[in-house]
């Protein structure tokens, strides 16, 4: 398909622009296919051998290659590449409404370090500390690290770094990506949560998902985000706030409120915080302490209640699902968030839930759990500076 070209913001393809790209190309081939030789990403790139080696010889000067040893059929082993991994090179930060991941990253994205701690709805105070831990793991590993990437729940303008609104903290116009620069002397790039769980997804996830080009993630919290993909790369619409589909209308006197006040939102009826309402209702219990984990290790033990609770809330979930299916026909649905610890007790309910809702079967419908863990907008945070790095590979 033709691409309509703007040409406000067309660049002419100069020399050094196709070295640029042609690196970017090579590097990405090592990340994904490695430990891979040059013959092997010459002939998948149709690139020659010479231009290869030349490349690789730039990327390995500047610490991002290595060469290994494969396994010998009998002669000499051969010499293959992959990633340089020692050493960090991200450090991500995750801003949750009642937590906060940091933690560090190599060029693969393995974890070297991590920790958490609570947030406070004070953004002085909890600015000032993670300030604090930033700097900790910056000296730690030595100028290694080379860029921050937050995740945020709440909206973000991505492209100059400013927080509009954290609801759930009642955060807002926080320039909290600038005072993190200055503290650091390092750049940031701050997102969304839910857009980071999609980045994680694409950079981090199952292999399957890389080559996946429209995608949608569904980050079950508090309340409900999504991340959408398309055509690789993150979909933000005007004032990148695109993908608020956690307060499309669904119906009408959900167990919960969503963060602005509302009972016919889908994340009142399916977030973990309508979770908790449905076990609070179920249970006898008004004070609505149990957490949504604690819910979850309750089901999985065989707790009526707290499979009912779980069990009707995915219903919902699968059912907002269906909507967004039916408008945007992404490739795949990853859902993402706490919930996916109980895939095995729910997984079935979202999945026909959403089948079931979508008319006439059309579009299909395809809705996997994550395998991120718990925390995939810690993933996010991380990934949105490798996407950096393997995005725009400038050596000069």
């Amino acid at each position: 398909m033709i691409r309509r070209l703007n040409l406000k913001k067309a660049n002419v393809a100069r020399s050094n622009t196709i070295r640029d790209y042609n690196r970017q190309i090579v590097l990405n081939y090592i990340r994904e296919e490695g430990p891979i030789s040059r013959a092997d990403i010459a002939r998948a790139t149709a690139l020659q051998r010479s231009t290869v080696s030349l490349i690789v010889d730039e990327l390995s000067k500047h610490g991002l290659v290595q060469e290994v040893y494969g396994e010998s059929s009998g002669g000499r082993p051969p010499r293959l590449l992959s990633l340089k991994t020692a050493g960090a090179i991200a450090l991500g930060i995750d801003l949750g409404e009642k937590r906060i991941s940091i933690g560090a990253c190599d060029l693969s994205g393995r974890v070297s370090d991590h920790e958490d701690f609570p947030t406070s709805k004070d953004h002085r105070k909890t600015l000032s500390r993670i300030i604090e831990v930033s700097r900790k793991y910056i000296d730690k590993h030595g100028g290694s690290i080379e860029g921050i990437g937050l995740s945020v729940p709440g909206l973000v303008e991505s492209w100059d770094g400013g927080v509009i609104m954290i609801p759930h903290l009642d955060w807002k116009e926080t320039d909290i990506s600038r005072l993190l620069t200055e503290a650091t002397g390092l750049p940031v790039r701050i997102e969304n949560d839910a857009n980071a769980a999609a980045f994680a997804e694409l950079w981090l996830g199952r292999p399957e998902i890389s080559n996946v080009s429209h995608l949608v993630a569904f980050l079950i919290q508090e309340g409900i985000g999504t991340g959408i993909v398309f055509d690789g790369q993150i979909y933000r619409g005007k004032d990148g706030t695109a993908g608020e589909f956690g307060h499309m209308t669904i119906g009408s006197g959900a167990p919960s409120l969503c963060s602005a006040g509302d009972n016919s939102c889908w994340e009142a009826f399916a977030s973990e915080t309508a979770c908790r309402a449905r076990y609070s209702n179920f249970s006898g219990s008004k004070s609505g302490n149990t957490s949504f984990a604690e819910i979850i290790d309750l089901a999985l033990d065989g707790d009526e209640k707290a499979l009912k609770a779980l069990k009707d809330t995915a219903q919902y979930i699968g059912l907002g699902i269906a909507n967004v299916v039916q408008g945007l026909s992404p490739e795949l649905s990853i859902v993402a968030g706490e919930i996916v610890r109980a895939w095995p007790l729910v997984g079935d309910e979202i999945v026909n839930a959403a089948e079931s809702a979508v008319c006439q079967d059309h579009p299909k419908v395809n809705v996997i759990p994550s395998t991120l863990g718990p925390r995939p907008t810690f993933k996010g945070a991380l990934s949105l500076v490798l996407a950096d790095k393997f995005a725009s590979v400038s050596l000069s």
